[in-house]
């Protein structure tokens, strides 16, 4: 097989954790006889330094003609000053409107070798298996208008947040249809009992249910679901909810496994490319430094040559590979903790336990029949 994926380091240490994501890419591609083309492009503040604009058409063009697009991190406090129209996120929020990525996807599952990261106890998360479904094109972060004000002679400021009815049927369907291939639950969360759009969501969400009669749907304000996901995670199977409500609870959801680092994500479209991601942001204060977890990132390509290339039991390799190397006790500083098998890692060892597993025939078979 052969396919085209586009590279977005973006800021930070997006540069190394996507350079880890590639590297086992590679080795997937020498173990399973594939062939992946790397093509590189410019998002957030370094694009704003060298093409003042944190994301060039060079870059959309580049990923409209791409198989899929993986992508590090953007932004920093060097550009927080800068004219709000150049900030390195608004890079992050136009690729996913050109691009279409309508739902953002982000597993949350347990990993028992990490059981001592967690802050919480290890009967709370052992075997947790939550999807977050997160609407990623619409809400507040898009809405009209969005300015500042003055009303009575003071200063303030307006976001808006809209919907429309399409905008919510095909991410809440898109859960469903997740739902129905898992343990069959959807949690939609919302704040019904205040604003308008979440009573919207609710209404559209008891319609598409109908279509799906072997999936249990129920609703959770999100204060409510922000206190769940910490006090009785296992609860969750899929929960989707709108982009601000999403960005935040599966923030919060990273804490069960011990690290934003170890995150992945997919954002997916109607027909063009997805993109994939770690959670995390682009730690300017560990730049440069061979600190980074690429978990997160290397687990984003896991979900990739999955979803996009259908290349089940080479993403299943993956998944092992990092598997047993913590269980082998590698650990990068942000999951270390205290424990006295632990074997403290750089960046750039981590990649080369994770590639090591992956090329290691013989050994990759048995881990593979471990995990699965």
């Amino acid at each position: 097989m052969e396919k085209r994926i586009a590279v977005l380091p973006g800021d930070g240490i997006g540069k190394e954790v996507t350079n880890g994501a590639v590297a086992v890419l590679n080795a997937i591609g020498e173990r399973f006889n594939h062939q992946f083309h790397f093509s590189y492009g410019k998002i957030g503040g370094n694009a704003v330094d060298t093409d003042g604009t944190p994301l060039p058409d060079e870059t959309i063009k580049l990923c409209k003609e791409s198989d899929a697009v993986l992508l590090g991190a953007v932004g920093g406090p060097k550009w927080d000053r800068i004219e709000v129209k150049l900030r390195p996120e608004q890079g992050l929020l136009k690729i996913r409107k050109e691009l279409e990525l309508y739902a953002n996807l982000r597993p949350t599952n347990y990993y028992r070798s990490l059981a001592d990261s967690s802050p919480l106890r290890k009967e709370i998360i052992e075997g947790i298996d939550i999807l977050m479904v997160r609407e990623l094109t619409g809400g507040i972060y898009f809405g009209t208008p969005r300015e500042r004000t003055q009303r009575d002679g003071e200063d303030g400021a307006l976001d808006t947040l809209y919907y429309s009815r399409r905008e919510i049927e095909r991410v809440v369907r898109t859960a469903f249809e997740l739902a129905s291939t898992r343990n069959k639950k959807v949690t939609s969360v919302d704040k019904a009992n205040v604003l308008e759009s979440s009573r919207l969501w609710r209404e559209v969400a008891e319609e598409i249910a109908k279509e799906f009669p072997e999936v249990k749907l129920e609703h959770m304000l999100v204060d409510n679901a922000a206190m769940q996901i910490i006090k009785n995670p296992k609860q969750f199977d899929v929960v989707v909810t709108e982009n601000m409500f999403g960005d935040i609870l599966s923030d919060e959801a990273s804490v069960l496994t011990g690290s934003l680092g170890m995150q992945p994500s997919a954002s997916i479209s109607e027909s063009g490319p997805y993109l994939y991601e770690p959670i995390h942001g682009s730690a300017p204060d560990i730049e440069g430094q061979n600190l980074a977890n690429p978990i997160g990132a290397i687990l984003s390509a896991a979900m990739m040559i999955r979803v996009s290339f259908g290349l089940t039991k080479e993403a299943d390799a993956i998944e092992a590979a990092v598997n047993h190397v913590l269980d082998c006790g590698y650990r990068t500083a942000d999951i270390a903790g205290a424990g006295t098998d632990v074997k403290k890692v750089s960046t750039t060892e981590m990649i080369e336990e994770i590639k090591a597993a992956i090329l290691d025939t013989e050994a990759l078979l048995k881990i593979q029949n471990c995990y699965s």
